[in-house]
């Protein structure tokens, strides 16, 4: 399917005070607005994914998956700073008619959501159904139900949280520390900075899995070697296909409005930003994450009005939002089927 573009025509205006002029939003949707236009589903995705949720949401979004497009609008934008079809440092700055590069304005969760608030008044959807983010994605959908708590009926929350923790923008800190050790990134060329990514796709991965998912996938057949390591070329192998797709000044961009994630700035603190919402929530939380800790889940939840709170003891740490279907669509079906909100409930028992 080929991404559809929006171009806003008023200049956009960021959170910082800075404009982008002509802002491009590139994005998927599958299936029917119904004529009650209560049937959309949106998709917040997470950071070097894209508009085609079908893609790499696959298990919970698909033609014989729990968000279908018989039943379902689903529409899933790309954000701000992503190279999928939105404005992001690649793009030509008509001022120049050169790619931005680091040129391009600083953007923060919230300018993310305020771009796609503009696609759903474009779209004519006034109330979306079912607001699902996982991670980065989470962030926004959360963001967003703070923003317009009245567009946002049903809130699915996976591995995110509040405010980005110390321990997340270490982490990013650290895969920009490595890309921009790379002095091609200052090249300005859209290569620029590739060998640093690669770098910086290793630091990630080690948050987005654990150390036992590592000692089963890459553990040594035999105990002979003494180099040339199943990890070591894991981690390379991995670097690679990120350098292959995206590219590093969107990475740079994306960790950097990753950091900016906090729901409470300007709102007189975190829980009295979560107490606006009013949708009807689920929160979801991943045992053995380490990226996103399932604290900041429970934190979600015991601070969001009508949430309702369940857990998945996955093998794949936080890259379980993306891999463990099966698990998120029993508990999405055993939430919708049942008045949960305020319990913490084992959801996937009662599927």
């Amino acid at each position: 399917m080929d991404t559809q573009i929006y171009q806003h025509a008023e200049p956009f205006i960021l959170e910082s005070g800075k404009k982008l002029k002509g802002l491009e939003i590139g994005y998927h949707t599958y299936g029917t607005l119904n004529t009650h236009r209560d049937n959309v589903v949106w998709v917040c995705h997470a950071l070097t994914a894209n508009a085609d949720v079908f893609d790499w949401w696959k298990g919970l979004f698909g033609e014989n998956d729990l968000f279908n497009p018989d039943e379902h609008f689903i529409v899933c934008a790309n954000i701000l700073g992503s190279p999928y079809g939105t404005d992001n440092p690649l793009t030509i700055n008509n001022e120049t008619s050169e790619p931005y590069y680091l040129s391009f304005p600083k953007f923060t969760i919230r300018d993310i959501v305020q771009a796609h608030q503009l696609l759903a008044d474009k779209l004519g959807i006034n109330q979306i159904n079912i607001l699902i983010g996982g991670s980065l994605g989470g962030q926004q959908a959360l963001e967003w139900s703070i923003l317009e708590p009245s567009r946002i009926k049903n809130l699915v929350l996976i591995a995110t949280n509040a405010k980005h923790s110390p321990w997340g923008i270490a982490f990013n800190e650290s895969q920009r520390l490595a890309i921009t050790s790379d002095r091609t990134f200052y090249a300005n060329s859209p290569d620029g900075g590739a060998k640093g990514l690669k770098a910086a796709r290793s630091f990630a991965l080690l948050s987005y899995r654990n150390y036992k998912t590592y000692a089963v996938t890459q553990q040594e057949e035999e105990d002979n070697n003494s180099d040339g390591f199943r990890a070591s070329s894991y981690q390379g192998y991995q670097g690679e296909k990120l350098v292959k797709r995206f590219n590093a000044y969107s990475y740079w961009y994306l960790t950097k409005a990753m950091d900016s994630h906090n729901v409470g700035r300007n709102r007189k603190g975190v829980e009295k930003a979560l107490s606006a919402i009013t949708a009807k929530t689920l929160v979801i939380g991943i045992k053995s994450d380490l990226l996103f800790p399932i604290e900041e889940q429970q934190y979600l939840f015991q601070h969001i009005p009508k949430a309702a709170f369940a857990e998945v003891d996955s093998f794949y740490g936080h890259d379980g939002f993306l891999i463990e279907t099966e698990t998120l669509t029993n508990i999405i079906t055993s939430f919708f089927k049942a008045d949960v909100k305020g319990k913490i409930i084992d959801l996937q028992q009662s599927a």
